[in-house]
């Protein structure tokens, strides 16, 4: 590879066994703009999901993964713009992870930061009455409310003094008279 020619093993299908040292560790594209284009990339992603994807009960099922594998396909040309060498892809992979790093980093160091990217909880039920319109804006049924609370212990929503959608989208469940869980 002296000349930057790939390096060819003789005797051989040279498809199979060509190596290109340059093209792999050589950026064809700017550095600057590579990062650039991560970090645009990274902030769409990251508005579309706080916009269309919310809270959910119980964590993350089958359709939210189908959901992150095919955004991530398609962000995929906004990322690249074709790139093909180690570098370039090492370069794209890094500033995505120090975006995600830096956001929690901020997101746990500023009240103000953190109240966007973690939103405050959620009441669904207080004294014993269910709130229906925060129950809507977590599309939640009361069926699968009851369900929650039914693992708590709690058969009538009368028994509940307070129960809140939690940032991560799990329930807490206080009982009248001041006992406390944390439905998964």
């Amino acid at each position: 590879m002296a000349d930057g020619l790939p390096t060819k093993v003789t005797g051989m299908d040279s498809t199979l066994w060509t190596i290109d040292w340059g093209g792999m560790f050589i950026s064809t594209h700017s550095v600057l703009e590579m990062i650039l284009r991560a970090t645009i990339m990274y902030f769409v992603i990251v508005a579309l999901l706080k916009t269309v994807v919310k809270r959910q009960t119980g964590g993350v099922g089958p359709t939210d993964i189908l959901v992150i594998v095919l955004i991530a396909e398609l962000a995929g040309p906004g990322f690249t713009a074709d790139y093909v060498s180690v570098v370039e892809g090492a370069v794209l992979v890094a500033t995505v992870l120090f975006w995600s790093f830096a956001i929690e980093w901020l997101t746990h160091r500023s009240p103000r930061f953190a109240r966007y990217f973690q939103p405050a909880p959620l009441l669904l039920i207080k004294n014993g009455r269910a709130l229906p319109r925060n129950m809507r804006t977590e599309l939640i049924t009361m069926a699968e409310l009851m369900s929650h609370l039914r693992e708590e212990g709690v058969s009538s929503i009368a028994e509940v003094e307070q129960a809140c959608m939690e940032p991560d989208g799990m329930i807490s469940v206080i009982k009248m008279g001041g006992s406390s869980a944390r439905s998964d």
